[in-house]
């Protein structure tokens, strides 16, 4: 298959959302020069998800040049069985602050709006999050994201510690049936 064709599958993959459109304006001899900003999410729903902005005179092209940019910075975030985060984790930029926690099945997204955008393009199904702090929704997406990177699943911890994934998971389970033997 031709790298080109690949690329245009992977785009037309790719779930777009739109977050927020600000509007400014330069006030000239003749009146009023009005501007647009546009905040947009991207992710492909298995684990890949990306933010962009965007700045032009009309509100299509500033979607556009958000929707690009979005798509070259995207990260991959491991997913636990492809619906929930593997761990509770919190993040922050400027003065937006987020907690994000992994949930049981059935759940759904619980998220306000910003975050809410950057989980269904990401894919999760089931969270639960908590913004605080700033509500500008620029530094709630890039808390999220923040909090995203530093994910990491058993697979990644194990390799860091060069240690067998097994090892890592049953740790938890083996501190339960430990503690049921010292009460016996």
């Amino acid at each position: 298959m031709a790298r080109s064709d690949k690329d245009n599958r992977q785009e037309s993959d790719l779930v777009e959302k739109l977050v927020h459109i600000n509007r400014v304006a330069k006030v000239v001899k003749g009146g009023r020069r009005f501007g647009f900003a546009a905040l947009v999410v991207v992710g492909d729903q298995k684990g890949r998800v990306g933010f962009g902005k965007g700045k032009a005179r009309e509100v299509p092209e500033a979607i556009r040049k958000a929707t690009e940019a979005a798509k070259k910075n995207m990260v991959r975030v491991p997913l636990r069985e492809g619906r929930t985060l593997h761990h509770d984790i919190e993040g922050q930029h400027g003065a937006g602050k987020v907690v994000i926690r992994s949930a049981k099945p059935g759940t759904g997204i619980i998220a306000g709006g910003p975050m809410r955008a950057v989980f269904e393009a990401l894919g999760v199904q089931d969270v639960v999050s908590k913004s605080t702090g700033s509500s500008n929704p620029y530094n709630m997406i890039r808390g999220t994201i923040d909090a995203l990177k530093r994910q990491a699943s058993p697979r990644m911890v194990a390799a860091r510690r060069n240690k067998k994934v097994s090892d890592i998971v049953s740790r938890r389970g083996d501190k339960v049936t430990q503690a049921a033997q010292a009460t016996e």
